[in-house]
């Protein structure tokens, strides 16, 4: 017997092979054959293998080959017709990001690789990294987008640029909240990130949109009591969006080290911190802000808000 059919029957035995098919109405079923479960799983009967001679006696393995264990590889793996070593690693206690980023420090440094070789790395880091700069490209282009649809609805750069101080009042809660988890910037805080600016450009359009109410439709004067009255009336909306969201997301916070959670428990516990300082301030911070820079002015018959 030469070593092909000896190599076909030895798969054929421990790995199966489809023989045939059988019809039932419209249905068509796959005809496999592969030894028994008792015969496959015990080493020492490997050599008792019947195989058939071309004359049609039977010989067993051991009397055509020698079977002894050794290291090596098993299978060889290609992608692209190209053959592949995969190398795989479980990161635990750090950041899959920057374990890549040292792996590949040191892998060009100290590593010599053979002509036609090269290392490519992939995995949950890589995901994440590609994730993350395409959800930070769409963030760019909508915030671009609502800044121009702000510009117009205001139609004045200072109470424009009232609306976006609210920002760094979230940003301030949203760092710290992510240094509280370990100072990495995930996917899920990136995320947070994202959805918190929403949450505190709508609270801060709210107040600065009602100062303009104030003075350009009830026709009060720009000051202290304008502001005081404007900041009082929308105590109430702001705090209820704050605590609303806040009660939302406490249980997914709550739960942010288990399994399945890795992307939705940064993304409320950023979005608790930044609502956090976000709400105080622009209920502190941006009515005294508005006061000292704000531009509000009553609209007559002649010209628009301005």
């Amino acid at each position: 017997m030469t070593a092909i059919p000896v190599l076909d029957a030895i798969r054929t035995a421990y790995q199966g092979d489809t023989v045939g098919q059988v019809h039932e109405g419209d249905r068509n079923f796959a005809v496999s054959v592969i030894l028994d479960p008792q015969s496959r799983t015990s080493v020492s009967n490997i050599g008792t293998l019947p195989l058939r001679s071309p004359g049609g006696s039977y010989v067993q393995l051991r009397q055509l080959a020698t079977i002894q264990g050794a290291a090596g590889r098993y299978v060889v793996l290609h992608d692209g017709a190209r053959r592949v070593q995969a190398v795989t690693c479980d990161v635990a206690g750090g950041d899959a990001g920057a374990f890549v980023a040292r792996a590949k420090k040191r892998l060009l440094a100290e590593l010599a690789l053979p002509a036609g070789s090269y290392i490519d790395f992939g995995g949950t880091a890589t995901a994440r990294a590609a994730s993350q700069r395409e959800l930070l490209v769409h963030s760019l282009l909508a915030g671009v987008a609502i800044v121009l649809l702000l510009a117009i609805a205001l139609q004045d750069r200072r109470n424009l640029l009232l609306v976006l101080v609210n920002l760094p009042f979230a940003l301030i809660g949203g760092v710290a909240a992510a240094f509280m988890m370990g100072g990495t910037l995930s996917l899920g805080s990136l995320i947070g990130f994202v959805t918190l600016f929403g949450i505190t450009l709508r609270n801060s359009i709210m107040l600065i949109s009602h100062f303009e109410h104030l003075v350009s439709v009830e026709g009060m004067h720009w000051g202290m009591e304008c502001v005081i009255r404007g900041a009082s009336e929308r105590l109430a909306p702001i705090l209820m969006t704050a605590t609303a969201t806040a009660v939302g997301l406490l249980p997914m916070a709550a739960g942010s080290g288990a399994p399945g959670r890795e992307i939705e428990g940064p993304m409320a516990i950023v979005i608790l911190g930044g609502l956090l300082t976000s709400t105080v301030l622009n209920l502190l911070a941006l009515p005294a802000i508005a006061l000292r820079y704000g531009r509000f002015e009553q609209q007559d018959d002649n010209d628009g808000l301005r």
